[in-house]
Formats: structure tokens, sequence, C-alpha cells
């Protein structure tokens, strides 16, 4: 546990940070800003019956029951800055009073994620005579969380509200490392009804409280004795999902709205793909079948004018076929995704390995969904990168792979900020946020933590910036293949991506091995 001693360093930190994202108030926003304001909007002007059914813009509400409710609640302060903001005809609305109330809403919401970042601190395992502040491991994984980079360009330009939603999954784990159980499980179903989007994770929570909590007793091998296994936990269990979910769905379901909450939170139509590829195996895969029709139409395998548009020329619009290899369904995306995080749940069912265990699997499967996934974002490799901090003060090894996965999972994010003015922003961001990383760590575990392919490797993502953001926009092939840096930038992440999922599960098996022989 940290030491018992003033913890003034932390308000500093949190406070610091909130400054910083003070100054991006005025800076670029996405679509997503359109989004959010639209869903104030409709949770504010219209009665509960028609938040899933508007439709009159094409930024529908698409996030469980209870993000509408927290988009009414901040409705109601929303009409104090700007009350056109709230109008459903106004589309497409910006005023300096909607930017501002905005901006400060995802700012003031993050004192969740400040909060759960301080509780994860107060769970890691101190290095014994450490009395340096700037070396402990509380200190070093309080500025990985708190100054983030994915996160400050992603909720505080891009503009959305990750670190409050990141709030609740840290808080839990936390929970769960300080065998609080049915705390974490509580903020854990509280998280599902907000975004979805955490069901990656929901097979390491299930799997884990069945075994951990609610059998009590394991033999002398670590393996699990049925007859410990305790009813009353799993009603307490189940009572905690089954209230969170009845309190956010059961007004749509007594109004029979249930089956289109659920068409708004799974919309399969929109393809494999999401417009940016995100950094994981169907970018590969992508690439791969661009570069067997490209083949093929040079050795007159393949003719150019029956192929599918789309996946010729960009790769970039949500919805295409794939020319040579077979075209990916739902179904199998599902399947795949399953396959993926099978054997790092059954290692946690065989011997669980206490919370870090836990923590492992959990990683594992978030990794695992934004590989084989259907329509990843970009941004949700913060899902595994996030709690991957943890870990990573505590542990060489996983200190090697987040310094791969956090470097390539950011510098992914890239493509998000395309305006000139913000591209000093976002370099210099990263590369504090980078260098401070690899020497905090460094020094931290006294010694190289990255094998030499994986130097290389991160030394290449320097020649994909110097082209993608300097050479390409001075290029005649700026107007020709305008998706080029988009691709270059997805598939060369999506290798870091893949090898640091590798790593992961390797690290994750070896545990295991390690235990049996104990």
């Amino acid at each position: 546990m940290a030491a018992a001693d003033s913890w003034s360093w932390f308000p500093a930190l949190a406070l610091g940070v909130s400054l910083l994202k003070c100054l991006f108030i005025n800076a670029y926003h996405s679509t997503d800003f359109e989004v959010h304001r639209n869903w104030l909007a409709v949770t504010h002007s219209l009665p509960v019956s028609r938040w899933y059914r508007e439709n009159s813009s094409e930024w529908t509400l698409d996030y469980p029951p209870l993000f509408a409710w927290f988009e009414l609640g901040l409705s109601h302060v929303a009409r104090l800055f700007d009350a056109n903001m709230l109008l459903v005809e106004n589309l497409n609305y910006v005023s300096p009073s909607a930017v501002l109330f905005q901006r400060l809403s995802v700012i003031f919401t993050d004192v969740v994620f400040i909060y759960a970042a301080r509780e994860c601190c107060r769970c890691v395992r101190e290095q014994k005579g450490s009395r340096d502040v700037l070396s402990r491991p509380s200190f070093v994984l309080a500025v990985l969380l708190l100054w983030n980079f994915g996160l400050l360009i992603v909720d505080h330009i891009h503009f959305q509200y990750n670190g409050f939603l990141f709030g609740f999954l840290l808080l839990s784990v936390a929970k769960h490392l300080q065998h609080q159980h049915l705390q974490g499980a509580l903020l854990f179903s509280v998280l599902l009804n907000l975004k979805h989007i955490y069901l990656y994770v929901a097979p390491a929570y299930g799997v884990y409280l069945l075994r951990s909590y609610c059998f009590t007793e394991d033999h002398n091998d670590g393996s699990i004795r049925w007859r410990s296994f305790s009813p009353l936990r799993l009603l307490s269990l189940g009572g905690i999902v089954f209230s969170v979910c009845a309190l956010s769905f059961g007004p749509f379901i007594v109004m029979g709205q249930l089956p289109q909450v659920l068409s708004r939170l799974f919309p399969f139509k929109r393809g494999l793909c999401h417009a940016y590829w995100a950094p994981n195996f169907w970018a590969l895969y992508n690439m791969l079948d661009k570069s067997l029709a490209v083949l093929g139409v040079r050795l007159k395998l393949l003719e150019e004018a029956e192929l599918p548009r789309a996946s010729m020329t960009g790769g970039l619009v949500q919805e295409f076929q794939h020319s040579v290899l077979p075209s990916v369904t739902p179904s199998v995306t599902l399947v795949c995704t399953l396959l993926s995080i099978l054997p790092a749940v059954a290692s946690i069912w065989r011997r669980p390995r206490g919370a870090r265990g836990f923590l492992r699997c959990l990683l594992v499967c978030a990794l695992g969904s934004f590989m084989f996934g259907w329509h990843v974002h970009e941004k949700a490799v913060l899902l595994a990168v996030l709690p991957l901090s943890i870990l990573a003060v505590e542990s060489r090894e996983d200190a090697g792979i987040f310094l791969v996965l956090t470097t390539t999972g950011h510098y992914s994010l890239f493509p998000l900020l395309f305006t000139p003015a913000e591209l000093p922003i976002k370099v210099l961001l990263m590369l504090m946020f980078t260098i401070y990383s690899f020497t905090a760590l460094r020094k931290l575990h006294s010694g190289r933590l990255l094998r030499p392919i994986e130097s290389v490797y991160l030394m290449g993502l320097v020649a994909v910036a110097i082209f993608c953001e300097v050479v390409f926009p001075l290029s005649p092939w700026r107007q020709k293949l305008p998706f080029l840096p988009l691709l270059a930038t997805s598939v060369y992440c999506s290798a870091g991506v893949c090898h640091c999922f590798l790593r992961l599960y390797g690290s994750l098996l070896r545990q295991e091995e390690k235990h049996k022989q104990l």
C-alpha cells in the first residue's frame, strides 16, 4: 500500500491537468460535440418516450439509458449557459456559451476519474525504502493516469466523456484490488448502463466474481472447491446487476421500447470497420485484401471494373465488400473475439491468482475485443492502456508491454486531430507523456524495458509520423490518394497492438504455469 505520509502532491497533479484542459476550450472539436449537444436537447426537450425514437439529427441517441439520464441532468445546467442549445431543431448549433458549457462539463465530470486514479494509487505496492516521492510507483501511476495523452486529446480536444466513464472502470478495479467485490460489481454495472462498449471486459468480471466471490474456498493447489459455493453471494451479485439495469432500462421496458433501444445500441449495419480503421486485426485483413486485389489486377487475374469500388479506392467508408478475401460478418467477429479471450477467461476460472490475475484477464479481454470486434473505434485502445498502467508500475515485463502499447495506441489517435492548429499541440503532448513514461518506468524498474525489435519498431513510428504529417501534405499524392496517411497509420500501429496482445497473453499463461509449479 502507499506510504502513509502526505499526499499533497496528488491534488497538485490533478489541479495542474485540470488547468491544462481549460486551455483547450477553444480548440478544434469533432462532430462528437454536436452529438452530445443533440443528446442534451433530446433529453431536455422531449418526453422520455421519444428519446430513442427521435431521428431529426443523424446523431441519434445510441448510448444506454443511464447515460441519457446523465445528459438530462447536464441539460438543466446547460440552460443557464445557453437555452438555444437545448432546442432539438437547432442542428449543428455552436455558440461560445455552448462550447464553454460542454467543455466545462467534461472537465468537471472528470472528478470521477481523478478520484478513481487516487484509489488506484492507494492500491499500488510500494517499493521498500523508497523516500523520493517522484520515484514512487504511486506517483508514477498518478501521472500516467491523470496526464494520459489519449484522454487529453480524445476528451478535451476531439470531445467525449471518456474520463468520466473510465473513472467508473478504474474505481471498480480498485475496489476489487481492495477486496470490496460488491462495490466493484455495483460500479461496473453502472458503467455498463452508461456505455455498452464496456461489455468488452464483462467476461472477465463475470467469471472472476463467480469464481472468487461466489466460491469462498480453494483446494491447496488453487483449484476450485465446489462445496464452497455460496448461493447468497450469487444472489447479492444478481440483485446488484438487476437493480441497476431495472433503473436504467425499466421505463423503456414498461413503454414497450426495449427492442427500439437495443436497435440503437447495436447498429450492426455500420460495417466491419469505422470510417478510420482502428489499428487491429481487421486493418491488417483489409490491407491484405487490398494488396491482393491490386496484385490480381496487375497480373490480370482480376478485372478492376468488377471489384467493389470502396475496396479499391479508400477503404475508409463504413461498409464495403472485400475483393479477394472472404467478407466478414458480425457473427464471424463475435466468434473470433470469444475465441481470443477464452483462454484468459478459462485461466482465471482454473486459478484466479487474486485481483491482479483478474486485471490481467480484463486487459486481454479489452485487447481481444479491440483486435477482433465489429466496427471498433480507434479510441477503444484506451480501454487497455489505462488499466495496464497499474501493472506497469509494479512489473518490469508489464512496463515493457505498456510502453509499446501506449506509444503505438496513442500515436494511432493522431488522425483524430487533423487540423494544422492542433499539430504542435498533439506532437508536444505526446512527446512529453512518452518521454516521461519511458524515463519514469525505467528508473522505477532499474534497467532496460524494451526488446531490441520493439525499440526498432517504435523508432519506425517517427518515420511514419514524418511521412504523414510533413511529407504527404506537400506531395502530389495528397489529391490522388487522400486516404494514404490513415492507411499507413492504422496498418503500422496494428502490428504493435497485435504484438502487445500476444505478449500479454504470454505473461498471463506464464504466470499460470508458475502458479501450478508452486
